[in-house]
């Protein structure tokens, strides 16, 4: 089938924001979006960091287009200078955002996009691949179905496909072996999941946002059990990068405000030197 039949829907892989939002513009123009999510709800992968406040106030979080869809029914805007939680995103926002008439018939749970290609194209033809149609295969609940679309869109995000904590783009060897004892995302170090950080010795990996938030926390964490043993490891060779861009970036939560400030009250309170000492990969940094 030729990709210009302007019957077929579009794909759209993933309901967290991106998605939503993608399909909110659709409806605008007139186009027939699928939603196909992976999990049981919309923003599933948002539910597992919950309890993370966002460094982007409200008014940075909600689509135009889903805006005006929302208008339409008896939704009410939250504040925008609040920083919300993920909790407060799906509950306040993408929840509301789901449940309208028009963009819930969109919506295909439990599906997993197992596979996109053309129709009638196999891997090594080239010719005329343009123009034919994608076609999905698509688990929706344990069963495997295709089905054919002029356009896909790709929100799935990368919260199921962390970095690697190793050098050259790869896990290092025998990752694989302590997986069960990895926590690959935001755990609530502070809320449901203390029990498996408080008086342990805690390796964390990576000089981002998720990396630094766990430090702040389980230096919490350290005042209530002493015996908490915090190993902080990254590549960069100084922690000035690592506090953000203070007074000048532009969302004041992450920079000198909050962030920034913090980590610099925690560099203080550890003496931590300002040239880390390296070990293989990783510079590190011990709060004992």
């Amino acid at each position: 089938m030729k990709i210009q039949d302007k019957s077929l829907p579009v794909a759209i892989i993933g309901a967290g924001p991106v998605g939503l939002a993608a399909a909110a513009h659709l409806l605008e123009r007139g186009e027939r979006p699928v939603v196909f999510e992976a999990g049981a709800s919309v923003a599933h992968a948002v539910r597992q960091w919950s309890h993370v406040k966002m460094f982007s106030p409200w008014r940075y979080n909600i689509d135009s287009a889903a805006r005006r869809l929302l208008e339409q029914s008896d939704w009410r805007q939250p504040d925008c200078d609040h920083l919300p939680t993920g909790g407060e995103l799906v509950s306040d926002y993408l929840e509301p955002l789901s449940k309208l008439p028009s963009l819930a018939e969109c919506l295909r749970f439990e599906s997993k996009v197992l596979a996109v290609t053309r129709e009638g194209i196999d891997k090594v033809r080239t010719q005329g691949r343009a123009e034919r149609a994608f076609l999905l295969r698509v688990d929706e609940k344990g069963e495997q179905r295709e089905s054919l679309f002029k356009a896909v869109i790709d929100a799935s995000g990368t919260w199921g496909n962390p970095n690697p904590m190793g050098s050259h783009g790869l896990h290092p060897i025998g990752e694989e072996s302590v997986r069960d004892r990895i926590e690959y995302g935001l755990p609530d170090i502070l809320g449901k999941d203390q029990s498996d950080y408080r008086n342990a010795t805690v390796l964390v990996v990576g000089s981002g946002h998720s990396a630094f938030t766990g430090v702040l926390e389980l230096l919490e964490l350290k005042k209530q059990y002493p015996e908490t043993s915090i190993i902080w490891v990254m590549r960069k060779r100084s922690l000035d990068k690592v506090f953000g861009g203070g007074a000048n970036d532009a969302l004041p939560a992450r920079g000198n405000w909050e962030v920034g400030r913090r980590l610099r009250w925690m560099r203080a309170r550890l003496n931590l030197s300002r040239h880390l000492k390296f070990s293989g990969l990783f510079g590190k940094v011990r709060a004992r």
